[in-house]
């Protein structure tokens, strides 16, 4: 191999080690020890160059993070670990790390939401977050409503269920629950979008005692509760992608307009 592609690979092996979260000092230390047996640290410091008051610091840390290894002789030396092991190691424990990162921010942001509701509600003239309208377009904030609605509702919950969903509600276990709880449930559903898995799950729905009927075809898609608050969402008219856009309401003239809707089309859907 000539000394100019050696190069070449060098500096593409630096980068890439640099994508999996090492810094500069340390791809360039681990390269270095890779095609050599072992080295000691300020010798290592100028093969690879790393200021010599870095080298230290960058042997610890490559030792704590799995891609070095201590030989102790008359004179501590330094090897490199098999990539083979380093790397599926360290991702692993860097994985290990971003889990539990999540995990408690998690319970972080559960806190924070109920800390943040009253100032909200203040914030906003005591009206609450569900008055009257609003504009909701990211599909995990949908999702979020939706649960929080039908976690909440207490007589009747009845839907429109058409793709592409940003809650299955053939997937929600709350679906369950509040039938379980007495909770008047019906689903009216499009037949062309629903595969052999969703008809085998609805099978269960109805078993559970969801009313559940089919449609030729739904005008929007609508989830309604206690007939006084819900969404609604409609298909962007404009972009090529299907795209949907949720009004989240909270208002009982529009909550009864929806469920006369959603009645004329279930009197005219199909039992399963």
């Amino acid at each position: 191999m000539s000394e100019e592609l050696a190069e070449v690979d060098f500096q593409r092996f630096w980068r890439r080690l640099q994508q999996l979260g090492m810094n500069a000092y340390e791809s360039r230390s681990y390269l270095v020890l890779l095609g050599h047996p072992k080295f000691k640290a300020l010798e290592l410091a100028a093969r690879a160059h790393v200021p010599r008051q870095k080298i230290y610091e960058v042997l610890d840390s490559l030792v704590e993070k799995g891609f070095a290894q201590v030989v102790q002789e008359k004179t501590k030396l330094f090897s490199a670990v098999e990539p083979s092991l380093a790397i599926p190691g360290y991702l692993g424990r860097k994985r290990q790390v971003l889990e539990q990162e999540l995990a408690d921010n998690g319970r972080a942001g559960d806190t924070l939401i109920d800390d943040l509701k009253d100032l909200y509600s203040e914030g906003q003239g005591g009206r609450g977050t569900l008055d009257f309208l609003r504009i909701v377009t990211e599909p995990s904030q949908t999702g979020a409503e939706y649960r929080r609605m039908l976690s909440e509702v207490k007589q009747e919950y009845v839907e429109f269920s058409r793709p592409p969903y940003a809650v299955d509600p053939l997937d929600e276990k709350l679906v369950r629950q509040a039938r379980a709880s007495g909770v008047n449930c019906r689903l009216l559903l499009e037949a062309a979008s629903l595969d052999e898995s969703h008809r085998n799950r609805l099978n269960d729905y109805v078993a559970a005692g969801i009313e559940v009927r089919m449609a030729e075809s739904l005008p929007m898609k609508l989830a309604l509760f206690d007939c006084q608050h819900g969404m609604i969402a409609l298909l962007d008219p404009v972009i090529t992608r299907p795209s949907w856009t949720a009004v989240v309401f909270h208002h009982e003239g529009m909550g009864e307009a929806m469920k006369g809707l959603f009645e004329d089309h279930w009197r005219r859907g199909k039992a399963l």
